[in-house]
């Protein structure tokens, strides 16, 4: 009896260990101070992270396969399995297939799509997915200028593109816009919208466009040509600029025409490819960027 009772002590010490230990985790884990926006390294395609300083989580695009998956363990403590909302900027593979695995193993609270039309396998799975999604369907929404996203505590998303129906465009042409502004800071986050469109925005803007001002822009459509117009860089003019593509991708992304205009107008340029995650914190004043490389 006495070595039963010698065994238990030695149990419940190591119970009582390990409980300490994962609610100093928990603690750490949940200490937040400022926004953070993480543009997450997914290879070839787009994924955004999103936390404000309250805790409530946005995914912006979620990239070409699983490796969303693994990008958000290294932001997310282990039981976090809930992602408040998603938006989806465009259906094409790049910016969406990821979330097939993330609305099966996350619960999400709301779902944002432009409403284009697409016929490809990826985005019909995706739909089933989010329709099946344990334990409700996940509520969607389409994205119009004018809608604003309050992510609490300060921290909220406009919604800049589409302006109108989008279900018969080009999907890149439909592809949301939109800026994400926490105090004095701010993020422009462009999907893969081409030139025309940027343009179009300057001009919903007016002449000065002050609206788009921003401290950090997600360039579109991973440094291709066909988007990052001089015009739309002018208005914007950010301190940083982003660009996730993946190494060796086809394309060529980024193409030297986007990188020599960001270099001309002296933005730094942080790269995906080169950096992998690249994170930066806001206070509401000013920005701090870490990368895993």
């Amino acid at each position: 009896m006495g070595k039963i009772k010698k065994q238990f002590k030695y149990w419940f010490l190591g119970a009582m260990l390990l409980l300490t230990v994962f609610v100093w985790y928990a603690v750490y884990a949940e200490t937040r101070d400022g926004l953070l926006v993480a543009f997450l390294d997914v290879g070839q395609g787009d994924a955004i992270f999103i936390e404000a300083p309250n805790g409530n989580q946005l995914l912006l695009d979620a990239g070409p396969n699983n490796a969303v998956l693994r990008e958000l363990s290294k932001l997310m403590p282990f039981y976090d399995r809930s992602v408040d909302m998603i938006i989806e900027s465009h259906p094409d593979k790049d910016h969406i297939a990821g979330f097939i695995e993330v609305a099966r193993r996350y619960d999400i609270g709301l779902a944002m799509e432009p409403g284009v039309k697409s016929h490809s396998a990826v985005y019909g799975e995706l739909n089933k997915v989010v329709a099946e999604n344990s334990p409700r369907r996940i509520p969607k929404v389409l994205a119009r200028r004018g809608m604003r996203i309050n992510m609490g505590d300060g921290a909220r998303v406009d919604i800049l593109l589409p302006d109108r129906d989008v279900s018969d465009l080009e999907t890149n042409t439909a592809s949301i816009v939109a800026k994400l502004v926490y105090g004095n800071t701010s993020f422009m986050l462009t999907g893969d919208s081409p030139r025309a469109m940027e343009k179009y925005l300057v001009s919903l803007s007016g002449p000065a466009a002050d609206g788009l001002k921003s401290d950090v822009l997600k360039v579109g459509h991973h440094g291709s040509r066909t988007s990052t117009s001089e015009i739309f860089l002018g208005a914007v003019s950010p301190e940083y600029a982003i660009i996730s593509a993946g190494a060796g991708n086809r394309y060529g992304h980024p193409h030297k025409e986007t990188v020599d205009l960001l270099n001309r107008f002296e933005i730094p340029v942080l790269n995906t490819i080169n950096l992998g995650t690249i994170k930066i914190k806001s206070d509401g004043e000013k920005l701090t960027v870490e990368t895993e490389k």
